[in-house]
This record gives structure tokens, sequence and C-alpha cells, in this order.
């Protein structure tokens, strides 16, 4: 049977954690950052952690190696 090719466009956004979780960054610090507060920005910089129910999914079919 032959490899499985991980899909590229998920493997930019989600990285695998050594206790399983799927850790990706929050969206909404790219630009336009006048108007959000600091309280917002500085709760954005810190990264978000995919909830139990998707995980699965994300770990067979998108990250099937990670």
């Amino acid at each position: 049977m032959p490899k499985m090719k991980t899909k590229k466009s998920a493997a930019k956004r989600y990285t695998l954690t050594a206790d399983g979780k799927v850790k990706y960054k929050k969206m909404n610090l790219r630009h336009i950052l006048t108007k959000k507060s600091s309280k917002r920005k500085r709760k954005l910089r810190k990264a978000g952690y995919v909830s139990a129910g998707p995980v699965k999914m994300i770990k067979k079919k998108l990250l099937p190696y990670g």
C-alpha cells in the first residue's frame, strides 16, 4: 500500500503536541490592528487548541504522519 499524502495546507496551519493536542495560530492578528484593543491582541498572540471533536479527523485525514 502506498504512503498517504499529508494535506499541505493543514500541515502549515496545525502542529501536533507531545500529548496529542492540535495547536494552531489564532486569526485576526495580521492587519487593521489599530481598532483592536491591546487586551484582544495580547490574547490572540497565544496559541489556540482544537477542541476534542475534530482532533481525530485532523490526525487521521489531514496529518496522517504527524
